[in-house]
């Protein structure tokens, strides 16, 4: 499975990653979601990862009511595939953090992999002379958040969100989360179609270099041979480079304002749907197909729109 002759453009819109105060594009209230979610899938973008933010101060918001506000409406205007975080931000409990998805009951449910070190303290070096919020000085210069996803963790969310006939966008940011996904697979409590989604060049996590890419896609070869689909997202400046090596190995890509603020050294991408154009004329140029939301439907064995919760 992981050649797919078509490719899964994923775009991921806002996340819990950035902050309001980096960029002037960057959605943060439910109509700014909407608008980003459907320019994103009209631009070419089979899945829409979802995140809410309090809109007052933009800060990452678990709670259904966030959702509510923007999940019918999107459905309403797209026929995407909506997928659903229960990352939610590194600071949030596990119970938090899959409150929503247990709520709507989407077709795909992000799913994090392991435990790691969660470093935004990087990005206070040229954000923080600008940043207009009280809570984001302090989220970005913590030095001390571990994004918990314990075996125990990651075994309640799959429960919380299967017996919904939600599956999940695995998100594995080392080689360590790819043997974790592993023995959840030998136990029987996911199955094939996987949708292993590779994260490189966050701090915390792998790198972004060629070597490592190949790294986790050898590993996720050796480990799960043609039983999953492949996809890579890169943060930051790594966004195009990461998603146009990978595809020319048949990976499918994420991008978003979640995973990068940017569409050219110095240059802030305007919208969401900006970077799927841009990916999207890359994978073309490559002689690549993208897939529709029903085609990356049936390519992971999903319900379908119609069996949501919203």
């Amino acid at each position: 499975m992981a050649d797919a002759k078509k490719v899964i453009i994923s775009c991921a819109v806002t996340g819990a990653i950035h902050t309001p105060s980096m960029s002037p594009h960057l959605p943060v209230t439910a109509d700014e979601i909407v608008e980003a979610a459907v320019g994103a899938a009209e631009a070419g973008a089979a899945i829409v990862h979802l995140h809410a933010r309090n809109p007052e101060t933009g800060a990452p918001d678990q709670s259904p009511e966030g959702f509510a506000a923007f999940l019918p409406r999107i459905k309403a205007r797209s026929d995407a595939v909506i997928n659903i975080t229960t990352g939610g931000a590194p600071t949030m409990t596990v119970e938090e953090r899959v409150r929503p998805a247990e709520t709507f009951k989407p077709e795909l449910a992000s799913l994090n992999l392991g435990s790691m070190n969660f470093g935004l303290f990087g990005m206070l070096g040229r954000f923080g002379d600008s940043l207009k919020h009280e809570w984001e000085r302090g989220y970005l210069s913590n030095k001390d958040i571990v994004f918990r996803n314990t075996f125990g963790q990651i075994e309640y969310i799959l429960d919380a969100c299967s017996k919904n006939g939600t599956r999940f966008e695995f998100e594995c940011y080392d080689t360590a989360h790819l043997h974790n996904l592993k023995y959840f697979v030998d136990r029987g409590l996911v199955t094939a179609p996987l949708f292993i989604q590779t994260v490189f060049g966050l701090q915390g996590g792998i790198g972004a270099h060629p070597d490592e890419v190949m790294h986790m896609r050898r590993t996720a070869d050796r480990l799960f041979g043609d039983s999953y689909r492949w996809s890579v997202l890169g943060a930051g400046r790594n966004q195009m480079p990461v998603a146009t090596m990978a595809a020319a190995m048949g990976a499918n890509v994420r991008v978003g304002l979640e995973d990068s603020l940017w569409i050219g050294p110095g240059r802030y991408a305007t919208s969401n749907a900006q970077q799927v154009t841009r990916v999207r004329g890359i994978l073309e140029g490559l002689g690549l197909a993208i897939a529709t939301p029903d085609e990356a439907r049936a390519m992971l064995g999903l319900k379908g729109g119609a069996e949501v919760g919203f």
